[in-house]
């Protein structure tokens, strides 16, 4: 009767629906020299009177998120050009803007849309950037959006945008006195968000998988923690680890062939390395204390782990050609749930001193730096670009979500309206 119960108590979802909750993203702190520029609205071309979608709105608020720029109100605009040979550059110039991006957007057949766009430099008289999409269906129109984005932001940064990639996270409901459990994935602006996984039991530690097509997390839905993978599209879903005591703290390899998880089967919790095709296990560490939270160095030659052995959390290295295993973090009495940057120079952690807060430890140089001031700070995952860090905080009571700068110049609130929002994890390049 419990086997039952249990199953029919988590619903895996095969066809993903959307999700009426998508995030919102405050601003709560920005870099004060924030650049202008302009997001011209796009010229309108179909039967109803304005387009589906604001593509404008979308690249502005992407942009502005960065704390980099300052897109300036369409009221402000002296011009609305669509085209190089509409741009007046000395009214543009009387505002400081450098830059402006603009377009149209045609009605090509119900429901299917050509979208052109194109980044002007002010100051050169050039433009810099033109790309035409078309037959774009209604629903891949912010992803056109966000593709621009990524495009400018790459030629005004020389650094790759990070627009178009996805984050998860677990959102946590109470209906009629019952707790509720999904796993959800989003675009980087907090929209399109879909349910991958329901259950009335906790889900934890998602991580994704190098292409960006599947996520490995711990789920109670049988009355004790195991790993599983599943794919986000819902046709595949696989047990990785059900031993005795603990399975949990997946992480995926960069090569996607191996993961890390912690296990306890033999004792002590213990790091072990799992071969996804074989499913063989290799256990690299033996200590008697506790040992979680692994993560892979950016090129795969070593892991970044929590362990007690101190007396206290600390992070902790370990070589996997060798063995050998060295303590990283020497700052304060407690560091734990360590994150490695995608160029391998920063890890981020979970620092206690006077509350939980979000550490930075530059390994080029051996910096530290407390980078966030909101409350239980946890769970860092840093953007495919290195630029920025999603980590899980509490606000009013309520688990919420933050993201901010490598630097902590820039940083951000994201919220669920629909309940709390903990165990974040960003997502990969697609490409």
């Amino acid at each position: 009767m419990l086997k039952s119960f249990l199953k029919v108590s988590l619903i895996w979802v095969f066809s993903l629906t959307l999700a009426h909750a998508d995030l919102t993203i405050e601003i709560d702190q920005s870099d004060e020299n924030a650049l202008p520029i302009a997001m011209v609205p796009l010229a309108w071309q179909g039967a109803a009177s304005t387009a589906p979608v604001d593509l404008a709105s979308v690249m502005a608020a992407n942009f502005h998120r960065t704390g980099k720029f300052r897109p300036i109100d369409e009221a402000d605009m002296p011009q609305l050009p669509h085209s190089l040979e509409e741009v007046r550059y000395d009214q543009w110039r009387n505002l400081d803007v450098d830059t402006l991006i603009t377009g149209s957007i045609q009605e090509d057949s119900p429901g299917f849309y050509t979208i052109d766009l194109y980044l002007i430099d002010v100051l050169r008289r050039q433009q810099v950037i033109a790309k035409r999409w078309a037959n774009i269906p209604q629903k891949w129109l912010r992803k056109v959006a966000h593709q621009m984005s990524d495009l400018a932001y790459k030629e005004l940064t020389g650094i790759r945008g990070a627009f178009s990639t996805q984050i998860a996270y677990v959102t946590l409901e109470k209906v009629d006195g019952e707790r509720r459990y999904a796993l959800e994935v989003a675009d980087a602006d907090g929209f399109g968000a879909q349910k991958i996984l329901k259950s009335s039991f906790p889900i934890m530690s998602p991580s994704w998988s190098p292409d960006g097509k599947q996520l490995a997390y711990v789920s109670f839905e049988n009355g004790r923690s195991e790993v599983f993978a599943q794919s986000l599209d819902g046709k595949y879903r696989e047990l990785l680890a059900s031993f005795k005591g603990i399975n949990g703290a997946p992480a995926w390899s960069p090569d996607g062939k191996q993961m890390a998880i912690t296990l306890s089967k033999d004792g002590s919790a213990d790091i072990y390395i799992m071969d996804l095709k074989t499913k063989n296990l290799r256990r690299l560490t033996t200590n008697w204390a506790i040992e979680t939270e692994a993560v892979w160095s950016s090129n795969g030659r070593s892991l970044f782990y929590n362990s007690d052995r101190r007396g206290q959390p600390q992070i902790f290295q370990v070589f996997l050609d060798t063995g050998e295993e060295r303590r990283v973090s020497f700052e304060g009495n407690y560091n734990a749930n360590p994150e490695i940057s995608p160029d391998g120079r920063y890890l981020a952690m979970v620092h206690g001193s006077g509350g939980f807060h979000i550490g930075v430890l530059d390994l080029y140089t051996n910096d530290f730096s407390i980078i966030t001031k909101t409350f239980l700070d946890e769970s860092p995952s840093f953007s495919p670009n290195g630029e920025m860090i999603l980590y899980a905080m509490n606000r009013g009571g309520v688990g919420r979500l933050a993201s901010v700068s490598v630097d902590g110049r820039i940083t951000q609130i994201i919220s669920s309206t629909s309940g709390q929002v903990r165990e974040p994890a960003w997502g990969p390049f697609k490409d």
